[in-house]
């Protein structure tokens, strides 16, 4: 039951081309709930900060310039995310950096198959809406007061708010200790006794039962009154 939600800031939209990350922030999920456990890193990239790049997270070449470089914090960051399902926004942006950093270092690729992409789930639940980050908080009333830049682990933080509800939010289980095991919520309904509930008699009074009958006699060419009806109900017919 545990995953990851993940997110990075980079220099550019493409490592190919040279670009890199330049901070990672995760966010344990156990159970759809955060535990308050959470990895965060910035990276120093050992390239320049594209402006376009900068006005986006505001990480600039001073404020990188004496953080670890990728190699220092892969072992950190690996070991944070074990085997579990990673909850990205976009997963093939993340995915092909992240997996970029690991092979330049030796280390073997993130499976894509690890990864559930949000804007999917989104466009499944809203086809036709916009599912970027910021129209997902709002339409799930999520605050988004504190976040004037993007961040990384702000913006994994607000996605596990917003995985949360997509996931069906605080009625996605029925159980009150926690879990979400469709097992657990089975048993549960299983030992619900069935109460039978004694059949209620609505008795008519002899003035409805006349006012009735007065109604009846004002409409003509009634469908009960035809040959046919008569013969499927059995009654004599004249």
């Amino acid at each position: 039951m545990r995953e990851i939600i993940l997110d990075t800031e980079t220099t550019g939209l493409d490592p190919a081309s040279g670009h890199r990350i330049v901070e990672i922030g995760c966010v344990e999920v156990v159970s759809k709930m955060r535990t308050g456990k959470y990895f965060q890193a910035y990276i120093n990239p050992e390239r320049d900060m594209p402006e376009e790049a900068r006005r986006v997270h505001g990480l600039d070449d001073k404020f990188l310039a004496d953080k670890p470089v990728f190699a220092s914090i892969v072992a950190d960051f690996l070991d944070f995310i074990g085997d579990t399902p990673l909850v990205i926004h976009n997963a093939g942006f993340d995915m092909k950096f992240l997996n970029a950093e690991l092979i330049r270092h030796g280390f073997p690729p993130l499976p894509m198959e690890r990864a559930i992409d949000t804007v999917t789930l989104a466009r499944r639940r809203f086809p036709g809406a916009l599912v970027n980050l910021d129209a997902l908080c709002k339409r799930y009333n999520i605050d988004l007061s504190g976040r004037s830049l993007h961040g990384a682990l702000l913006d994994a933080t607000l996605l596990a708010d917003v995985y949360l509800e997509l996931c069906g939010g605080s009625q996605a289980s029925m159980a009150f200790d926690g879990s979400n095991n469709r097992e657990t919520v089975e048993e549960a309904a299983s030992t619900i006794t069935p109460q039978a509930i004694p059949a209620r008699d609505f008795p008519i009074s002899e003035q409805e039962l006349k006012a009735h009958n007065q109604f009846v006699e004002t409409i003509k060419n009634a469908l009960w009154e035809s040959t046919h009806a008569k013969s499927e109900a059995g009654l004599e017919v004249k």
